[in-house]
């Protein structure tokens, strides 16, 4: 069995904060505006394979309203999601993401990012894979008034 999920995060962009993409810090005077530690990349990975395992999303395993996650490590949040996937059996095949965000540029840190992704998995770095998109000077993205993510993956099952 073949199942594809898709995974989708959107924050505001703020000064003073931490710019965190795959749990990875990024050089930027401004970063993510969000309840846990904002990591929109992580936050779109984790709703992709709660979807094509068809167990969740990440607002109900780890919601907002409640404190416990105020500041939470992303990266936490999807190794707790993937090991309930895991527990019923899924494999990984691959992740595919798009990072759309005017500034910085992605692409000097895109494998830190993958190894980074793969290694919260326990999953080959072959099998992740992000790039990233601007604005064009166009809208919220183009302003550096926001990040936006996407994320696709593939899981199997025997």
């Amino acid at each position: 069995m073949l199942r594809i999920g898709l995974g989708y995060d959107f924050h505001a962009l703020e000064s003073g904060k931490t710019l965190i993409l795959g749990g990875i810090v990024l050089p930027f005077d401004k970063g993510e505006k969000g309840h846990s530690d904002g990591d929109a990349l992580l936050h779109a990975v984790t709703d992709a394979l709660l979807g094509a395992a068809g167990l969740s999303d990440i607002g109900e395993l780890f919601p907002p309203s409640d404190d416990q996650w105020k500041g939470a490590d992303s990266g936490t949040l999807l190794q707790k999601a993937w090991k309930l996937i895991t527990d019923k059996g899924w494999i990984l095949e691959n992740i595919d993401c798009v990072i759309a965000i005017e500034k910085p540029k992605i692409l000097p840190y895109r494998q830190q990012i993958c190894s980074n992704i793969a290694k919260l998995l326990s999953c080959g770095k072959d099998q992740i894979f992000i790039k990233a998109k601007t604005g064009e000077k166009l809208g919220e993205i183009g302003r550096e008034e926001a990040v936006c993510v996407w994320a696709v993956c593939l899981l199997s099952k025997n």
